[in-house]
């Protein structure tokens, strides 16, 4: 029913009203089109535009990229998977005989650069690499130069040890054999020893040399494969979560090899163990979905974090 111009509840206006009702709607709909239908859009638009504005700014990298003395020097690097833009416009140095550590949660991106170090994604189809990354003056990604003593020089130790299917003696001298560096047998056995000692592993194998190297320990096995990357004499070494198969004693004792590796050569270590990134690093880089987002002396970063994204990683908020 309707009184006075208002239609109580429960009651059925006549068709006549409910018509008008409609009339008056849609006319008013079509009286207005631009406030009702541009305007909103307009703005979804502008607001989309600043959003990615406002995440391109919050995603600058803060703190100290660069460093006087670099033994590699990486600018506006980018990796893309097919259509996946997987690292965007990295630029950081890693100093001569500096620990670097990169943190960062699962699918962040750390382990894709810690690959481009050594050319390492040029055995993926569908991986792109662009940008500059030199090893003192060399650009590692010159159509000139070759992978094969570009990775002596820049050698590797995977997450899980990997060990061929020989003896623990050759093992460690494989690389030395075919890339020539030993002149006798006299002068491969001196590099087999002074690669295990190297590596902490010499009192422990010299009476057994020619046993399996698969036939070690799990810690065993991934100070082998430190000491076949010794052997061939590089200038850098990259760790790609060295102690994640490993138990508590085996991880301290690489923690401890890797302080002393150090002052000979230069490491960059990638780990989900933050802890680990305080005890073996000089300076900390930060990764998140692709970004580059923090970097700095270690004690810094985990003591007073510049950026929120950051804090938020090394605080536990996610991650």
């Amino acid at each position: 029913m309707i009184n006075n111009g208002i239609l109580k509840a429960g009651a059925v206006p006549a068709a006549p009203v409910m018509k008008d009702l409609k009339m008056e709607t849609m006319t008013a709909l079509l009286d207005t089109p631009n406030q009702i239908f541009s305007e909103p859009h307009s703005l979804t638009l502008e607001n989309a535009q600043e959003n990615e504005k406002t995440r391109q700014e919050e995603r600058q990298t803060v703190g100290n990229q660069y460093v006087d003395d670099a033994r590699m020097t990486c600018r506006d690097v980018n990796v893309y998977y097919g259509e996946k833009h997987a690292i965007r416009d990295v630029s950081i140095d890693v100093g001569r005989n500096e620990v670097l550590a990169m943190i960062g949660p699962s699918g962040c991106g750390k382990s894709t650069f810690l690959r481009c170090l050594n050319r390492m994604n040029d055995t993926v189809d569908t991986c792109r690499v662009y940008g500059e990354i030199l090893l003192d003056d060399l650009n590692i990604y010159d159509k000139d130069v070759d992978v094969v003593p570009l990775r002596a020089q820049v050698g590797m130790v995977f997450q899980k040890p990997n060990p061929f299917p020989k003896s623990i003696y050759d093992n460690v001298a494989y690389g030395p054999k075919i890339h020539g560096l030993a002149g006798s047998r006299r002068d491969l056995d001196d590099i087999v020893e002074s690669s295990l000692k190297k590596a902490g592993l010499w009192k422990e194998v010299s009476d057994r040399l020619e046993q399996p190297g698969t036939g070690l320990s799990g810690g065993q096995q991934q100070r082998l494969c430190i000491a076949r990357a010794i052997a061939v004499r590089p200038e850098v070494i990259l760790m790609d979560e060295p102690c994640s198969a490993l138990d508590p004693i085996a991880t301290a004792t690489i923690e401890d090899l890797i302080a002393e590796l150090q002052e000979q050569y230069t490491i960059v270590i990638v780990t989900h163990n933050m802890q680990q990134a305080a005890r073996v690093s000089q300076r900390t880089a930060y990764f998140h979905l692709g970004d580059l987002i923090e970097v700095g002396g270690t004690d810094r970063v985990f003591t007073n974090p510049r950026h929120k994204l950051t804090e938020d990683y090394i605080t536990g908020r996610f991650g």
